[in-house]
């Protein structure tokens, strides 16, 4: 059976790097070494490990993938270092829960 490893590089300008590999090690030596200058990395470097998650299935690892891409800088963060708690926050959205008729005349009021 093979592993398959969503990993996400912190790269030098603050901001993260999303791949799918079998190999994280040679994958992330090959994202240092510079090998595609195209690659979003390419002139991010020095690089960071940041997370790996390990799926026995590579459909389970683009899925997360493609959710762990679609999320914001910040809430990336949350899930790297940790803070559940203040994932759960920013997985609700800024205005989730106020119902729509009490949002627009609540920006009507400005």
């Amino acid at each position: 059976m093979n592993t398959y490893y969503v990993y996400v590089l912190r790269c030098i300008d603050g901001t993260f790097y999303t791949g799918v590999t079998n190999d994280v090690e040679r994958r992330v030596a090959e994202h240092h070494d510079g090998r595609d200058k195209y690659c979003y990395t390419y002139m991010r470097r020095p690089l960071r490990l940041a997370h790996v998650s390990e799926f026995a299935w590579i459909e389970q690892a683009i899925a997360f993938e493609k959710q762990f891409k679609g999320w914001s800088h910040r809430k990336k963060r949350c899930f790297i270092e940790g803070k559940w708690d203040d994932l759960k926050r920013f997985a609700k959205g800024p205005r989730r829960g106020r119902s729509t008729a009490l949002r627009f005349a609540h920006d009507d009021r400005r």
